[in-house]
Formats: C-alpha cells, sequence, structure tokens
C-alpha cells in the first residue's frame, strides 16, 4: 500500500519520463480523484493510504493517460469558464483558448437587452451555457450534428441551471431554424484535413473527427457560416467565430463578401488571433 503523497510522486515522475509536458498536474489531479479527496484533503492528509480499489483505479487511470488520453476524458469533466463541463467521446474537449470568444460575445452584448444567442456546432454547450450562465437574461439556442452530442449539452445545461433557457437542435448548421438572433457563436472544425495525422495523439485519437476537419483548406465550414449567418441574424447583429493560427484573413474576407463589416480580431493569452467578430450590415 502508497499514501497519497507517494502516489502522486511516483506517478508525476512516471509520466514526466514518459515525455508528458504537465506530468506534475495531471499526477495531482488524477490521484485526487482515484481517491475522491478534495484539495484541502491533499494537502492536509498526504498520508493517507490508498485503499486497493484506490490503488487499482489510479493504475487504470495511468494506463490511459501513458497512452495519451486527456486526463479530462479519462474523468469525463472539464473546466471551462469556471465551470465544469462533462465531456464524451462525442464532444470536442473544451479548451482555454475558447474562452476567447466569450469574453468577446459578453463585450458584444452589453447593452443588449434579453439577447438571443445561437450557437453552431454547439458540442459540450460550453460556449451557449457560459454566456447564459453571465447573462440571466439571455436565451439561446445549440445546434449540432450529432444527437449524442446534444444529449451532453442538455446534461450540462441542466446541471448547471441554464436548461430553461437553452434548447438544442440536431442538424446541419442553421438549417431548419426560423428565429433570428442578436449574436451567432461558433468553434467550428478548422484543421486542414491532411494536417489531423499530425496532430498531437490526445487530440487526434480522442477528439471526434467531425469537429476538427475543415476541409481540404480548413475552411469549409467558414464558407458555410458565412452563408448560413445573414439569414438567422437580426440586422446589425453580430458573429464571433473560434479561428485557427493565421486564418484570421481567410476568414474575414468570407465575411466581408458575405454583407459583414466592423471586422475585429481577438487574441488568446498566447497572442494567437483567436476568435473573430463580424457584425452583419444593418439593411
Amino acid at each position: 500500500m502508497i499514501n497519497r503523497d507517494h502516489a502522486y510522486r511516483m506517478l508525476a515522475w512516471r509520466l514526466k519520463e514518459a515525455g508528458f509536458g504537465g506530468a506534475s498536474l495531471d499526477a495531482r489531479i488524477l490521484v485526487q480523484a482515484a481517491c475522491n479527496a478534495s484539495d484541502i484533503e491533499m494537502i492536509r492528509e498526504p498520508g493517507v493510504m490508498l485503499t486497493p480499489e484506490e490503488e487499482n483505479l489510479l493504475g487504470e487511470y495511468e494506463a490511459r493517460r501513458l497512452a495519451h488520453e486527456p486526463v479530462s476524458r479519462i474523468l469525463g469533466r472539464r473546466e471551462f469558464w469556471g465551470l465544469e463541463f462533462e465531456v464524451t467521446s462525442a464532444t470536442l474537449d473544451p479548451r482555454p483558448d475558447s474562452e476567447t470568444l466569450i469574453e468577446a460575445a459578453l463585450d458584444l452584448l452589453r447593452g443588449v437587452e434579453a439577447p438571443r444567442i445561437l450557437d453552431i456546432g454547439t458540442g459540450t454547450g460550453c460556449l451557449l451555457i457560459a454566456l447564459l450562465h453571465e447573462r440571466a437574461d439571455a436565451q439561446g439556442v445549440g445546434v449540432d450534428l450529432s444527437a449524442d452530442a446534444l444529449k451532453v449539452a442538455g446534461r450540462n445545461a441542466a446541471r448547471l441551471g441554464v436548461a430553461s433557457r437553452a434548447r438544442f437542435v440536431e442538424g446541419a448548421w442553421s438549417a431548419g431554424l426560423q428565429e433570428r438572433f442578436d449574436l451567432v457563436i461558433s468553434n467550428p472544425p478548422y484543421i486542414e484535413r491532411d494536417v489531423i495525422e499530425t496532430l498531437d495523439p490526445e487530440v487526434k485519437l480522442h477528439d471526434p473527427a467531425m469537429a476538427l476537419d475543415g476541409g481540404p483548406d480548413g475552411l469549409d465550414a467558414y464558407r458555410a457560416l458565412a452563408d448560413e449567418a445573414p439569414h438567422v441574424l437580426v440586422p446589425g447583429g453580430v458573429a464571433v467565430l473560434e479561428l485557427g493560427a493565421g486564418q484570421a484573413g481567410p476568414v474575414a474576407a468570407l465575411f466581408e463578401a458575405a454583407g459583414f463589416t466592423g471586422m475585429a480580431r481577438k487574441k488568446d493569452l498566447a497572442g494567437v488571433e483567436r476568435a473573430l467578430v463580424a457584425r452583419l450590415l444593418a439593411r
């Protein structure tokens, strides 16, 4: 038998030796989860011995992490915008870079009363739910091709207390929607198809392929969004889109051609232009 501190140190060492960045953090999270211990318990009670069941569970977690399964998928949850979201094999793993979209959207919605929000390719629902959590007067719709992803989004909305203001619809892009929205937000697939095989195993083996594949040049989803967004936005409404590195210029050109103006690019914490804001011309 081993105690919590020894289990943490040994797991961190093995992950570091295997070449994993963030080995110490991964080890702490996995040991804490295996022991079902709080942050305070991990600090105050490092000498508590693991039960055989906890050791076995930690061993399973270690094997899965060494096989490049992300910690969030091992545990089935991921924090985004300070909220905990369920993640499954049907959903994209929410990432901190996407919080850039939330910051931009909240700024744009300041002064808009009872805003209506459309999240295209909602996945876990993290973008829509985070906005609804911040704006108690807002309502929104999340659309996704995956029925399984929509089930996850629905559970996340219920657990985080916004289910009464969120509706989830299965479909392609905005097809079939008759409403108009103040804001469209989307983290679409934007990886060039030939690049997917070169991605880290954590991404290419565990994120859904259809949430990654942006077509030959990575812009297929943006073409569809530029074509459809004008039909679901109110005049003067805004689109907030996640971007891959180097895509701001080409995506802005697509939206300008579709009748959008007021382009603005928002950088993430790494300095990458991560979000594009485009406003639909009022007619």
